[in-house]
């Protein structure tokens, strides 16, 4: 509820976020409005779970209108991480 600006992805797209790739176009579910390009925003599932967090590529305004192919949230870290690193923190 404190967060400004948040994403939220298609179940089809969750995996692929998790393991480390950017969110196209095709997997995003919904968008704050008004999101800025660069900012940083908060990644959900469609049930509300957070994912992680990354970078808005795009604006609200500029999503609606990209290829389904473009990239509209740069990763930047996910709840995936700890286990795609877990040998190296020991």
């Amino acid at each position: 509820p404190l967060l400004q600006y948040k994403v939220w992805v298609k179940p089809g797209s969750e995996q692929s976020f998790l393991y480390g790739n950017h969110v196209l176009k095709s997997g995003l579910g919904r968008i704050t409005e008004n999101t800025a390009q660069y900012q940083g925003v908060v990644v959900y599932s469609m049930a509300d779970v957070p994912l992680g967090f990354g970078v808005a590529a795009k604006s609200t305004q500029e999503c609606r209108k990209v290829d389904p192919m473009a990239i509209v949230v740069f990763h930047q870290a996910d709840v995936g991480e700890y286990v795609r690193n877990e040998d190296a923190l020991t």
